[in-house]
């Protein structure tokens, strides 16, 4: 049989389908390509200044393969990952656990970009759950290709603890990226969470507002900036006071330049370690040189001998405690008196703000929270900034951080809530006397200023005064002599023969002292014109 084949049905255009297919912007590889743009940048910043190191040094003991593995080790301890150091004297792997936390700023900074410009509206804007996963995979892609690199050098990394540390780290660093890109928006909780609150007694579900949310925050944070800042501060005091050994550690370490240039840059990259180990000195654990050697306040116990390092030449010597050592607990209670103050901040605002303050359970209950809180922060920073550096001895180098947690719990705990009640009272009781003495103020002022009176007003009619016509005063004319001739007669003026009133003061008028309404006086001023006229007076006039 022979199969005919319908050919009459034509195939779908490719032209629009191509287009369609380049007009479809690539989300998710944009995304990923920005992730491993952004793990690039900072593994090449790594490669570089371990390169210029390297090509300095006047002793080089590897190659330029070797200095680019050490720089991929440190890209990868930057993120919280552990070391491991094969070519130890004894044989056995020692693990490097100690993260410079300084170097975790370019890393989560790099992130955190990455995603807020995939994020942005402005910019690529991708979807919020695009950018994360693009942005975490094309990071994790370029970490996972460096570990695998540095495998094969010395230190390598600890798989298990890259696969821990480094999708967390970027994980978190790019939430908060698309977090900041979409406006740092404050949306409903999570169906989870709004569940767990339906769980708990009734009488707690009032606390969980946003405003107390946001209240044992700032207390919280308070106390971790002012235990953190007071812990650098008796590692600057300490490095004062042993400003000598400091000194000649970098000449023990090493006597060349680059040498002594790569300690400096590895002591300013653990300055933040230092600061968090000065706040569990003056938070009272201490922390560990080891096993079995501890360095607090009360006393400083026996340790082994520590290597030559600027940092650690702040180590107070071997002994027990004195006034000065007992004067570190000054840090812990000025991280509680922050809590407290913060607490009575958001429970008592200034005056006007609010008319109503908090209770004193509710103000109790934001201040033991943001106790809470310090101490969950400083245990973790303890964890971050410890870690072992060897084995047996050096098992231990550092913070422990359930301790260093307790301590920072009780000390804002005892401060801060007893504080945060007083500083409430105070503020309430100011505030009444203010308002106390505005009111005795205002009374006063009432009953000792007198009335006001309000003027009378009394309107009467203006008089209208008319303009004064000024005066013609003539002199009298003297009597005419028999000699002159007739008398000229004068010019003819209508105000001659108007009536006028009498003059002020007794003054003549300009009618020549004649009064028209006299008949005689009329009679003889007719006459005396007539006269100057060559006129007669017509009969009947």
């Amino acid at each position: 049989m022979t199969q005919i084949t319908d050919r009459s049905s034509p195939l779908p255009p490719l032209k629009p389908l191509i287009e369609r297919a380049r007009d479809r912007s690539p989300g998710l590889a944009t995304c990923l390509f920005g992730g491993a743009v952004a793990a690039g940048l900072g593994l090449g910043s790594c490669a570089v200044l371990v390169m210029v190191l390297w090509i300095s040094s006047p002793y080089p003991d590897s190659g330029p393969g070797g200095a680019l593995h050490v720089a991929a080790s440190v890209w990868l301890i930057a993120h919280g990952a552990e070391l491991i150091r094969t070519d130890t004297l004894s044989g056995t792997p020692a693990p490097l656990g100690v993260t410079p936390m300084l170097l975790m700023v370019l890393p989560g900074w790099l992130a955190h970009r990455a995603a807020r410009d995939a994020a942005d509206p402005e910019e690529r804007g991708m979807a919020p759950r695009t950018a994360w996963c693009g942005v975490v995979g094309g990071y994790l892609l370029v970490g996972a290709a460096a570990t695998l690199y540095a495998a094969g050098g010395e230190p390598r990394p600890s798989w298990p603890s890259v696969a821990l540390h480094l999708p967390v780290f970027v994980a978190g660093a790019a939430a908060v990226g698309v977090w900041t890109a979409l406006g740092r928006p404050q949306s409903p909780l999570p169906g989870v969470v709004r569940a767990g609150l339906r769980a708990l007694p009734a009488g707690l579900r009032p606390f969980f507002v946003r405003r107390y949310v946001r209240a044992v925050t700032r207390a919280g944070a308070a106390g971790t900036l002012v235990l953190v800042g007071g812990g650098a501060l008796l590692v600057g005091i300490s490095l004062a006071l042993h400003g000598g050994l400091a000194r000649a550690s970098f000449g023990q370490v090493t006597d060349v330049w680059s040498g002594r240039f790569a300690v400096l840059l590895l002591a300013v990259a653990l300055v933040p370690n230092a600061a968090v180990w000065g706040a569990a000195y003056g938070l009272g654990p201490g922390f560990a040189l080891g096993t079995g050697s501890v360095a607090g306040p009360l006393a400083v116990t026996a340790g082994p001998m520590l290597p030559a390092f600027p940092l650690l030449a702040a180590v107070p010597a071997e002994g027990p405690g004195s006034p000065l050592t007992w004067a570190a607990g000054a840090v812990p209670l000025g991280a509680g008196i922050a809590v407290a103050w913060f607490t009575a901040g958001a429970a008592a605002p200034a005056f006007g703000e609010r008319d109503e303050a908090w209770s004193r359970g509710r103000t109790a209950l934001v201040a033991g929270a943001g106790a809470v809180l310090c101490g969950a922060a400083l245990a973790g920073l303890a964890e971050l900034a410890g870690g072992p550096m060897g084995v047996a001895v050096l098992a231990d180098f550092g913070p422990v951080w359930w301790q260093v947690g307790a301590a920072a719990l009780g000390w804002t705990g005892v401060v801060g809530v007893p504080g945060a009640l007083l500083v409430r009272a105070w503020r309430l009781r100011t505030r009444r006397a203010a308002a106390g003495r505005w009111a005795w103020l205002r009374l006063r002022l009432r009953l000792r200023l007198p009335r006001p009176r309000v003027p009378q007003l009394q309107l009467r009619a203006p008089r209208l005064r008319l303009p004064r016509i000024p005066r013609r005063r003539r002199s009298p004319s003297p009597p005419p002599s028999p000699e002159a001739g007739p008398p000229v007669a004068e010019p003819f003026e209508p105000y001659d023969f108007l009536p006028r009133a009498p003059a002020v003061g007794g003054a003549e008028d300009w009618g020549g002292g004649l009064d028209w309404h006299d008949d005689a006086s009329r009679e003889a001023r007719w006459a005396a014109l007539r006269e100057a006229n060559g006129e007669e007076r017509p009969p009947g006039a």
